[in-house]
């Protein structure tokens, strides 16, 4: 894991080295190139020597390192973020979830209440029907 993770810091290196490198207006070599550029003056061609390659691949390298921490840095607030908001939508589905559980508990509260009262006029109408036909029945038969 350590030698891949600095294989490919070294190749990020390198990759911007070369990219910022293609921006530059002018040929950049670290040795005297044989012939003339045909398209350039002598006035306008700019040639480093291999220390002043060094420098600027240093200065460089601490450029890229620093704006990779940076990116590094920023992405850890994203994640840090994006982890909130997924605790912060867990709450709010939690909280409906509650709300829910605590309407159907009255709803059932009621239900019960309800089919007590509904079980007590049941009741009180068979006791109160039983006595009626009762009654009439020791009416009939013993009005006989």
């Amino acid at each position: 894991m350590w030698k891949s993770n600095r294989l490919l810091r070294f190749c990020g290196r390198i990759m911007l080295i070369v990219i910022l490198m293609s921006f530059l207006k002018y040929p950049v070599s670290g040795e005297e190139p044989t012939t003339q550029s045909p398209t350039l003056s002598e006035s306008e061609t700019k040639r480093y020597s291999d220390s002043e390659i060094d420098c600027l691949i240093d200065d460089i390298s601490e450029i890229a390192i620093e704006a990779i921490e940076q990116a590094a840095a920023e992405a850890a607030k994203a994640a840090a973020l994006a982890a909130v908001e997924r605790e912060a939508e867990a709450m709010r589905e939690a909280a409906r979830w509650q709300r829910e559980a605590e309407t159907n508990l009255k709803e059932i509260t009621l239900a019960r209440k309800a089919g007590k009262k509904n079980t007590v006029i049941a009741a009180l109408i068979g006791i109160f029907g039983g006595l009626a036909i009762g009654i009439s029945g020791t009416l009939i038969i013993g009005g006989r």
